[in-house]
């Protein structure tokens, strides 16, 4: 389903319920729940960003050849909790790729240069990670992109092209907006809900249950609970022949400009 090809539908039908009304009788309720549902699949669609509704997302690559997925975090660089998840990758070899939220690397930019340093892959989470992320103009948007971008290059001398939007929630500003920036709109196969009240029993289910290559797996590294499913997700690739990259290997893309 796709956000045009949804409201050109709807359009049709529509007009179709306001000709049918013209020469005879139609509920209102009927125009109600009809209107009702194009909010609901509009709602649904701008949340779930595996659905490329209103825009086009790498969710996974499973046409790769190798055995190889890539673990994602978002939110940081935590000055906590990245120190644990880079000492964990470090000891199982593994790549990572880290969504940074533009003032926490600011904040921090140690660790961001830690990150990289240490082989693994950084990108755009917007500047500020604001609740009304999703209530943004194209405009606003463009500016969130380019403030991270130039506080991430300041560090690391390079602009970052992969972007995942804050909460995933994707629409037409943010499809506006990256056109403009030119950055990829990154998503994910795998969610983990680790920062829900989830057990670390649910929240590693979710994550190994039928992985496969070419997944992208969503963690945060913002808490102890995921610092533990990491190491026993770490543990479980190794006996199924799977190992995590960073992003740009698993796309097969550049991830800097």
């Amino acid at each position: 389903m796709r956000f045009y090809t949804i409201n050109a539908l709807v359009l049709v039908i529509f007009s179709l319920l306001l000709i049918t009304g013209f020469f005879g009788y139609v509920p209102t309720w009927l125009y109600v729940l009809f209107v009702l549902i194009w909010i609901v699949i509009t709602a649904i669609g701008s949340f779930q960003i595996q659905w490329n509704y209103h825009l086009h997302s790498l969710n996974q690559n499973h046409k790769i050849s190798e055995n190889y997925i890539s673990i994602t975090f978002d939110d940081g660089p935590h000055p906590e909790f990245t120190p644990k998840v880079l000492r964990l990758l470090k000891e199982f070899n593994a790549e990572a790729s880290f969504f940074l939220i533009g003032k926490n690397a600011q904040k921090y930019p140690e660790l961001v240069k830690q990150i990289v340093d240490e082989g693994h892959l950084v990108a755009n989470h917007s500047y500020s990670h604001s609740k009304h992320f999703g209530f943004f103009s194209s405009k606003k948007i463009v500016l969130e992109l380019e403030q991270a971008d130039a506080v991430l290059k300041v560090i690391i001398g390079k602009k970052p092209r992969f972007f995942r939007p804050p909460f995933g929630v994707t629409n037409p500003a943010i499809k506006k907006a990256l056109r403009t920036t030119k950055h990829h709109s990154i998503g994910w196969s795998k969610r983990s809900f680790d920062t829900t009240s989830l057990s670390e029993e649910k929240i590693f289910e979710k994550i190994t249950s039928n992985l496969k290559k070419g997944d992208i797996i969503l963690l945060h590294d913002s808490s102890q609970k995921t610092i533990a499913v990491l190491e026993r997700l770490l543990l479980s690739l190794q006996s199924t022949n799977l190992k995590s990259v960073t992003l740009d290997r698993l796309l097969e893309i550049e991830a800097y400009a």
